[in-house]
């Protein structure tokens, strides 16, 4: 019988829009684009527009480590090399060609391969991404074996993918990708499932894995929570974890010999008229995905991933490279009159201020708007009664933005990404930018300790 661990902290967030079980395919995109500022580095170029291109072609690599490369989605031309300030490289962008051509890496049994065999291989293929480190979640090092990998088969966030929907016929890939893991690690894969997983779930079914389930609202889906609740991560200590959908891709690798960045995302929302599941490959232009899908009665936001972390982009954006779902809700671009002061009958609350507390499983129609302007930075406990970790975080992100190196060791910047603080700056009633705050701490931790 699996642990079950249980997070009184959190808050589960109920949206309209909720996307209906079942997967049609998306308009087939003509442009697709692997961004750079969806990871931590900087990169260097490999091709020039014109270039043909095959599905697992380098496109660019990391310049401070250039063994790790950024494959092709599809095969087809390089249409453009998209820049913006001080030629920051924003985007790769591929014009498909009628049909996806791979790049043939070979099929093998993951089972077979040394360890040095199974990292070339994944550094080749492009595939070597998908493998985010902590601390920091920058892109794993090839040159580091962790102590534990983790990975999360359920997400808890806001009109998140069913994964044990989506990831049904894929046992052959998911095990690949779990013996892969294993390979790298030398120990089982930790895997996070929901409390209330049944018994023929097929992550349930998958070896060389030591599953715990977990109970409780949101964050309990994220792997950073997970990881502190099982192998908390100390100065020195590297713990990997793979998005349970970018486990299949990584899988496919070894079963079908190739790069296949295929997946099914998420279009959810109050602004969606027939929300669903979409067949469609990564990196895809956002307007495949939502052309002639929306109800265009307001002002819309589109999000590339969930409300809480995902980023503003509009129909010409492109999918990110970690993101399984598009939302779409309403901007929320206008003032309302008398705001905090009305009934609120029908307004979402994290608190008791209006009386929809009293409804906790009524969907809303939430928007962006703020409903207010930023205030002083206050120890108030709300972030407390969502964040679910043993961590002080108003301290953390205090000493975050007084770039405090040894103050934000010793309060477990080690521990955290923005993703895991995300409820904090929903709830913050001083609408404080709490993931940018911790984000650039990140990055000052980064340069000044590596």
């Amino acid at each position: 019988m699996s642990k079950v661990i249980t997070l009184k902290k959190g808050l589960d967030i109920h949206l309209n829009g909720v996307a209906e079980k079942r997967v049609v395919d998306a308009e087939k995109a003509v442009l697709y684009a692997v961004k750079p500022v969806d990871f931590r580095l900087i990169p260097k170029l490999s091709v020039k527009p014109g270039d043909a291109v095959k599905a697992g072609d380098v496109l660019f690599t990391d310049k401070a480590n250039p063994a790790i490369r950024f494959a092709s989605p599809v095969s087809g031309t390089v249409e453009s090399v998209n820049r913006g300030e001080r030629r920051k490289m924003l985007e790769v962008v591929v014009k498909a060609s009628p049909e996806i051509e791979y790049v043939d890496f070979g099929q093998v049994d993951v089972n077979t391969l040394g360890r040095e065999e199974v990292v070339e291989r994944m550094l080749e293929s492009g595939v070597w991404p998908l493998l985010i480190q902590r601390p920091y979640g920058i892109i794993a090092d090839p040159g580091v074996t962790p102590k534990a990998v983790f990975v999360s088969a359920f997400d808890s966030s806001p009109l998140a993918p069913d994964y044990d929907f989506v990831l049904k016929g894929e046992e052959k890939a998911l095990q690949a990708g779990v013996d892969c893991l294993k390979k790298l690690c030398g120990k089982e894969v930790n895997l996070g499932v929901k409390a209330d997983t049944a018994a023929d779930s097929v992550f349930l079914k998958l070896e060389n894995t030591a599953v715990t389930r977990f109970k409780g609202p949101h964050p309990a889906g994220n792997t950073g929570v997970q990881i502190n609740r099982l192998n908390p991560i100390n100065k020195g200590e590297f713990v990997w974890t793979i998005n349970i959908q970018d486990l299949v891709i990584l899988g496919r690798l070894f079963t079908e010999g190739r790069y296949d960045a295929r997946k099914i995302v998420s279009l959810s929302g109050s602004e969606v008229s027939a929300p669903a599941y979409f067949h469609t490959v990564s990196g895809a232009q956002i307007s495949s995905l939502t052309d002639g899908k929306l109800k265009n009665k307001v002002h819309q936001r589109i999000v590339s991933g969930n409300v809480l972390t995902g980023q503003k982009v509009t129909a010409d954006n492109f999918l990110g490279f970690y993101a399984n779902q598009v939302t779409v809700i309403p901007e929320g671009d206008y003032s309302e009159f008398l705001g905090w002061a009305m009934p609120g009958f029908g307004k979402f609350s994290a608190s008791k201020l209006f009386p929809s507390f009293l409804c906790p499983k009524k969907r809303y129609s939430l928007n962006a708007n703020y409903h207010g302007e930023r205030r002083a930075f206050v120890v108030s406990g709300q972030y407390e009664k969502v964040f679910p970790m043993d961590i002080l975080p108003v301290y953390l992100l205090k000493a975050a933005l007084a770039g405090d190196i040894d103050k934000m060791e010793q309060l477990g910047i080690y521990e955290v990404l923005p993703e895991d603080m995300a409820l904090c700056e929903f709830v913050c009633t001083s609408k404080t930018p709490v993931q940018q705050i911790l984000g650039n701490g990140i990055d000052l931790m980064m340069k000044e300790t590596n």
